[in-house]
């Protein structure tokens, strides 16, 4: 059971670590970089982006994160979970709630930008990157908080989890 416990909660620490990365990666370079871009290179781009990340390797990482994560809490109620479980509850909560501004922002606004059609038959790109731009890079920077939060969380239950060893 020990080496489940570990186990989980090292896969969760890895999985968040990419999620939390890859968030992080459109805060800081792809959505700064498009930003300096005309309004059908944006769409252009973000449409292809949004084709692209649906793979195996995506997700991994973000369905992986949130299956580690629960594991993890799962297999740490029955232990003494006094030191490991808060931050390990916190983790899972943190990633929730970024899965949920996910869920209920960013998809959408992916959606909608699909469903703008092929960049060049779009009339007005500019309102179509305004309606996406703005609330979709806000909703990123808010998740890329959570999860940064998250990935600090599940650090210190490592940390907690080792100084109980």
């Amino acid at each position: 059971m020990e080496t489940a416990r570990l186990a989980s909660l090292i896969a969760a620490t890895i999985t968040m670590g990419l999620v939390s990365g890859l968030f992080y990666g459109f805060s800081v370079s792809v959505m700064p970089g498009l930003k300096r871009t005309d309004d059908r290179t944006v769409i252009d781009v973000m449409q292809k982006i949004n084709v692209a990340i649906l793979n195996g390797w995506f997700v991994l990482g973000y369905i992986g994160a949130f299956v580690f994560t629960a594991l993890a809490v799962g297999l740490h109620v029955p232990a003494d979970g006094r030191d490991v479980l808060p931050p390990l509850i916190a983790a899972l909560v943190a990633y929730v709630a970024a899965m949920g501004l996910t869920n209920k922002v960013n998809i959408p606004l992916n959606n909608a930008l699909e469903k703008a059609g092929p960049v060049d038959r779009i009339a007005d790109p500019a309102a179509v990157r305004r309606a996406f731009e703005a609330p979709w890079v806000r909703a990123n920077v808010w998740r890329t908080l959570l999860c940064t939060a998250s990935l600090g969380f599940l650090a210190w239950a490592l940390f907690a989890y080792g100084a109980l060893k």
